[in-house]
């Protein structure tokens, strides 16, 4: 295809977003394999998508991993999988006071949220569940900070009950494309990350469900995830980058490139023009070219530490925001006014 016609066909594409419709899965096929030579072209069009539905601010979050270790689960590239042998801590529950204490720092640098990350399967026990509820309390009496849970699978009862203790927004990535899942776990199933997005939101929380790119899925693959989570309906969708740990079955995968990188976000930009497109771990492959995520169509980031790995410094992070004249999103009270509209919306 002719230069001019390629360039066409990004520019009609992206008046059709624009206009409310939505890119077909083949188009989307078409534009994460296009040369790198285009990037800058469809970053233009992602970037113009961005500012149109998510304006000119960033969401900021965080996370603590507040259990580490032994997990349950297979997951392939995960360096906390009792089934793998790394280097990664292990320990048991942080204190509540230590999770406070992170989640002031958070709210200091202007995160909206900070996500309580336990290994495992879903909640288990009745010890887990009480130890859950002792921390969202703590939240609740310590900061205005938005509360979230990466906690594995859940069944509806549990959705519920953490509804009910306090949690506003409820993490669990789908990974990968379905055609790609048997690849990257078999101790739970596709279909079990589907409910569990079903349920947190019949629950009234928020949902934020993304994946990992670069596990040696294809690209086609990679757009079949944003086919996924644009059926589900997700508000937020975190995309991570695979970090290649020694001792995964994953661990000696070749990092995705920066320009294919962008290229991936820019094409979950056009497929899920309205979500919240938050880059979190693997960010530093991009390196000195960190802070066109944003022109790529990215809205939202994590800052800190991720699950067992550092990240960039926060100071480095804040000041990429300014430079790009990047408002940081951090009113609380809004977010939550937004969610409980949305949960009405789902389930009426």
């Amino acid at each position: 295809m002719p230069d001019d016609a390629i360039y066409a066909r990004i520019d009609q594409i992206t008046r059709t977003v624009l206009d409310g419709g939505e890119m077909s899965l083949a188009q989307g096929c078409w534009m994460i394999q296009l040369d790198d030579d285009y990037l800058p072209w469809l970053m233009a069009g992602a970037d113009r998508l961005r500012k149109t539905f998510r304006g000119n601010e960033v969401e900021v979050c965080a996370i603590s991993n507040v259990r580490s270790g032994n997990c349950s689960e297979n997951c392939a590239f995960c360096a906390q999988s009792g089934h793998h042998t790394t280097e990664a801590p292990v320990y048991d529950y942080i204190d509540s006071e230590q999770l406070a204490e992170q989640a002031r720092q958070a709210r200091a640098w202007g995160a909206s949220d900070i996500g309580i990350v336990s290994k495992g399967w879903g909640v288990r026990s009745a010890r887990e569940a009480d130890k859950l509820r002792e921390y969202l309390d703590t939240l609740k009496q310590t900061s205005d900070i938005g509360r979230c849970a990466s906690l594995g699978v859940l069944d509806r009862d549990t959705a519920h009950m953490l509804k009910q203790a306090g949690l506003e927004n409820y993490h669990h990535n789908l990974e990968c494309a379905e055609s790609f899942f048997d690849q990257v776990c078999t101790t739970h199933s596709y279909q079990e990350n589907i409910d569990t997005i079903v349920h947190a939101r019949e629950a009234g929380l928020r949902v934020c469900a993304g994946g990992i790119l670069g596990m040696g899925e294809t690209p086609e693959q990679r757009v079949e995830l944003a086919d996924t989570l644009r059926r589900t309906g997700v508000e937020s969708v975190p995309l991570n980058f695979l970090n290649p740990v020694k001792g995964t079955p994953m661990g000696d995968r070749e990092p995705l490139s920066p320009m294919e990188i962008l290229k991936a976000i820019a094409t979950f930009r056009y497929m899920l023009p309205r979500a919240e497109i938050r880059i979190a771990g693997g960010r530093q492959f991009l390196g000195d070219m960190q802070a066109m995520i944003f022109m790529a169509g990215a809205s939202g980031v994590m800052i800190g530490n991720y699950l067992t790995t550092p990240g960039r410094k926060v100071d480095d992070d804040l000041q990429m925001l300014r430079d790009l004249k990047l408002r940081v999103r951090g009113d609380t009270q809004q977010r939550r006014q937004r969610v409980a509209e949305q949960a009405i919306e789902f389930v009426s």
